[in-house]
């Protein structure tokens, strides 16, 4: 199967997955599980999301100041730090963890 074969039948899928979505009764969209299941989905995309951006370099798992970075500021948003502040702290653990060289 080449490149658009494969964009255009994943095109599909999204496209009908969105229909339904736009079909089914209230009654199911509407109820407590799905709501809570989509919750739960949505915070584990994004937590992959942050792995895989964090920690992944091709197929290799990398450790480096990218990860302490992601380390900081889930510890300062956990203390409900303000948001510009955890930005900043996270650029200046990453920046400092290069400029000594450790973990490049």
């Amino acid at each position: 199967m080449n490149l658009w074969a494969t964009i255009l039948i994943g095109s599909a899928i999204v496209a009908a997955t969105k229909f339904v979505g736009f079909v089914l009764p209230a009654r199911f969209t509407e109820s407590p599980t799905v709501q809570h299941i989509s919750d739960a989905v949505t915070v584990a995309l994004l937590a992959a999301l942050v792995v895989i951006q964090t920690a992944g370099a091709g197929a290799a798992i990398v450790v480096d100041a990218r990860l302490a970075a992601v380390v900081v500021a889930g510890v300062l948003l956990w203390r409900k730090v303000p948001f510009i502040l955890v930005i900043i702290a996270a650029a200046a653990v990453a920046a400092l963890i290069r400029a000594m060289g450790w973990m490049s």
